[in-house]
């Protein structure tokens, strides 16, 4: 049988059938292009625009940003809104997953889905003769990229024992044993984009080489092979640009990375390129994750990602401006608390205006008595349910009311009723490699080095137009300073990887790395953290006094049952794909 390919142009729907004799075998089916209308230039195009769009074609439990598992799951953030809503994720808050949750399922179909669009694309490509070698190797480069970054998300959630379909596998519905470990393969495939990918491209929102380089060295640091990536790190950050041609830097503004009027900017090393219009294609993944409703205040859905007590209180700082690397932050009094007051006008939380915080909280997380972007301060119809979410909004992806009034945003993006815009949000950037070259500095011995990468990361922090104003003056006590040659981390290995991760910590929160991050520095690691999480939560939202304590041997998730059932077993009675050993 004739392969058959997705449906990429609206006159698909035009090809009919003939109404008598046989010609209606040689007829191409409605709402399909078969493989010979597509094997040309224009249909390698259309392909590859297809295998892009997956990145913004995605699901509550698909987004590539992973506010469930990563920002969730991380304890950046709990689910918020109400216990009933999307209930499915109450599990996941309280580390009771399990192998039937809907979200695993949209995750997986989302890695596969968009592996299949990849593998489509090239196997036509070869046979296509209108396109110069040059631009067809462009291409192929490019799929080679989005590939592996399809396959990382696969590897991050679900670890990498998943199966490989590539373009060698011609089947719809391959059955492919999930016995092998596909890094190599992974690997492979960004190798293949570096050799092939030029440095600047004619679309800001096509891959270039540098781009390639970064998703290698994190998936390395993913893998665990801090070696391989420091050079590749290194090299991206000193040498690095953008497709566009600018050569990267830190912004100094940080807003610029989270705003629709400044997309693709220095630090911008890949981002998803959104949109605002009739297509969805407005960050339909992280639909739910905006303030709820109530008058004059972004979205008006859902009250979804609520960040965390544990995350707020992280910036807090010692009298020096520098991070509680002790821990000591979870001690003594919180950077904001529950209003006590029954008067319905007054706000349901109230700030320590004494403590002294880091400026990237309010950066990173909407406080009552703060102002949220432009939008003025928040106001209690904003959060849907604080006795099941806390008392906290998340901010950075959200959009300004300047964006919503030059119709870069609305509240009724996504299927016409959820809040998106054209904001487009980096997945790979400038600030997170800069980091990662810290750590494996770090873990070389080469201390002074490290503690330079996070300096540059605190120095423009602190620079005056990061920090939010109230009435002309900084609206919280704000505080925070470069490390000083003479603290600890300077001299002793085990501070200075304390004092990168929890750079990590501050600097990416509410960016859907949290858990990737702990799932990597080690099982051990990973379930101690979490531990302390939960128990500190408890004292904030009560349901957390029903949570259970993620064990050390699950760092990947299950795979889906559906999968597992929808595969069945081979011809010896063999099951395709086999539930990892901590999740049977």
């Amino acid at each position: 049988m004739r392969q058959k390919y997705i449906a990429l142009l609206a006159c698909a729907s035009l090809l009919t059938l003939g109404a008598c004799g046989e010609d209606f075998l040689y007829k191409a089916p409605q709402g399909a292009i078969d493989k010979e209308a597509l094997t040309n230039a224009n249909g390698v195009d259309l392909l590859v625009t297809n295998a892009y769009a997956n990145l913004t074609e995605n699901g509550w439990g698909a987004s590539v940003f992973n506010w469930t598992f990563g920002g969730m799951y991380g304890g950046d953030a709990n689910k918020g809104s109400d216990s009933n809503d999307q209930s499915i994720l109450n599990t996941l808050e309280m580390y009771n997953m399990l192998p039937s949750n809907g979200y695993l399922n949209e995750k997986w179909e989302w890695v596969y889905k968009g592996a299949k669009r990849v593998n489509n694309t090239l196997q036509i490509i070869p046979d296509v003769t209108d396109m110069p070698e040059n631009v067809k190797n462009t291409r192929v480069g490019e799929l080679k990229f989005l590939r592996a970054l399809f396959y990382f998300e696969g590897i991050k959630v679900f670890g990498p024992l998943i199966p490989w379909v590539d373009e060698t596998i011609e089947e719809n519905n391959p059955l492919v044993h999930n016995d092998k470990d596909i890094y190599q393969n992974v690997l492979a495939d960004i190798d293949d984009a570096i050799s092939k990918l030029p440095e600047t491209q004619d679309m800001v929102g096509r891959v270039n080489v540098w781009a390639a380089k970064a998703l290698k060295a994190k998936i390395l640091m993913q893998k665990g092979d801090m070696a391989s990536a420091k050079p590749i790190l290194k090299e991206v950050i000193e040498n690095g640009k953008t497709s566009n041609g600018l050569a990267y830097g830190l912004e100094n503004d940080m807003n610029a990375n989270f705003d629709s009027f400044r997309d693709n900017g220095k630090e911008s090393i890949f981002a998803i390129q959104f949109s605002v219009d009739a297509n969805d294609n407005g960050n339909s993944g992280m639909s739910l994750c905006y303030p709820h409703g109530g008058s004059g205040n972004p979205g008006g859905c859902c009250g979804f990602y609520q960040p965390s007590s544990e995350l707020a209180n992280s910036f807090k700082v010692d009298a020096n401006g520098l991070p509680l690397l002790d821990n000591s932050y979870r001690a003594g009094d919180p950077v904001s608390y529950r209003n006590s007051s029954t008067n319905p006008e007054d706000p349901i939380a109230l700030n320590n205006e004494e403590i002294a915080v880091d400026p990237r909280l309010d950066f990173a997380i909407g406080r009552f008595g703060i102002p949220y972007k432009d939008w003025g301060e928040p106001k209690n119809g904003w959060v849907r349910d604080a006795a099941n979410g806390g008392i906290y909004l998340p901010k950075k992806h959200v959009y300004s009311k300047a964006e919503e009034d030059a119709g870069l945003a609305s509240g009724g993006i996504s299927g016409g009723w959820a809040p998106g815009s054209a904001m487009n949000l980096q997945y790979l950037s400038l600030r997170d490699c800069i980091l990662m070259y810290a750590e494996c500095l770090a873990n070389d011995g080469q201390l002074a080095e490290a503690m330079s990468q996070v300096n540059k990361i605190r120095a423009r922090a602190g620079l005056d137009v990061n920090i939010i104003k109230k009435d002309g003056k900084p609206a919280a006590h704000y505080k925070i300073a470069e490390y000083p040659a003479s603290h600890a981390a300077f001299s002793d290995k085990s501070t200075c990887i304390k004092a990168v991760r929890m750079e990590r910590k501050l600097e990416l929160a509410m960016e859907g790395q949290r858990w990737f991050d702990l799932q990597r520095w080690g099982g051990d690691y990973m379930a101690a953290t979490l531990k302390d999480y939960v128990d500190f939560e408890k004292g904030y939202l009560a349901k957390f006094s029903t949570a259970s304590y993620l064990p050390a041997a699950k760092t990947m998730f299950p795979i889906p049952d559906q999968q597992i059932s929808t595969m069945g077993n081979d011809e010896n009675g063999n099951p395709y794909l086999v539930q990892p050993g901590p999740w049977k």
